[in-house]
């Protein structure tokens, strides 16, 4: 089941730019309802393809949501446009940050999981650029806000990140989660998996692991990081395997109530 696209503007004034999202792609729960899990694809492809991928899983509590991204022009591809959640010029924690076009994705996700039942846990995941979006919804999480300042709507169970980077690692390490109480709490008591191949060429692994590296450092304890040794830029079934059980054990979908 699908629906239409949509857009959002960001900024505080009317000259921010209006992102088009995509179709989104919703896969029922084929047991009880007890998690809604958002899952972003990676530069270039839409939700349609990860929706098949996730409706195999053996996860029958959770209803999952795949949008599609906006096609817009991407530095990395030297402004030729393709589908991405925001403009990238490197694919690791070193390259510039597009903030408004972060924000903008990260609001869609959120505006996505709002209308939700309040008894049903929440979850963002991702691939490559998906999973770099799924890391900065944690941060807004954490902090309740934005980058832009404006308040974060949802509260998230789990997030997890397949090939993927951390953005704005730079501020994130230099601000260290300053702020209230609530801040540290919701950063160290959110699970994080983050996986990744050792053989990827496209994210490499050791900006994964450094992902990894500052999250914790940065306050967020509940993080985990997982090598697949020989893996490329591509999800593997034992890595899908990981990514169930660890969803199982964070959202309580223990099976008794499928």
């Amino acid at each position: 089941m699908s629906n239409g696209s949509s857009s959002i503007a960001t900024g505080a004034n009317a000259a921010a730019r209006a992102f088009d999202f995509g179709r989104t792609h919703v896969v029922r729960p084929k047991g009880r309802h007890l998690a809604t899990v958002v899952w972003l694809h990676g530069v270039g492809d839409n939700g349609a393809s990860w929706s098949q991928l996730l409706d195999a899983l053996p996860l029958p509590n959770i209803k999952w949501i795949c949008p599609t991204a906006p096609a817009r022009p991407i530095a990395l591809f030297g402004g030729l446009p393709s589908t991405a959640w925001f403009d990238a010029g490197d694919l690791s924690e070193d390259g510039p940050d597009d903030v408004e076009g972060m924000d903008a994705s990260a609001a869609h996700v959120a505006n996505l999981l709002s209308t939700e039942p309040a008894d049903i846990k929440l979850a963002v995941c991702g691939f490559s650029m998906g999973a770099a979006t799924a890391l900065y919804s944690a941060i807004c999480c954490a902090h309740g806000k934005y980058g832009n300042g404006k308040p974060y709507p949802v509260n998230l169970s789990v997030v997890v990140g397949l090939s993927g980077w951390l953005p704005c690692a730079r501020s994130l390490k230099s601000s260290k989660l300053e702020g209230s109480q609530d801040t540290a709490s919701r950063a160290s008591s959110l699970p994080i998996l983050l996986c990744h191949g050792d053989g990827d060429v496209a994210v490499l692994h050791k900006n994964g692991e450094k992902s990894a590296h500052v999250l914790k450092s940065s306050g967020f304890e509940k993080v985990t990081f997982q090598t697949y040794n020989g893996v490329g830029h591509h999800t593997v079934p034992g890595e899908m395997d990981d990514v169930c059980k660890f969803l199982t054990a964070m959202l309580g979908l223990d099976g008794s109530h499928s």
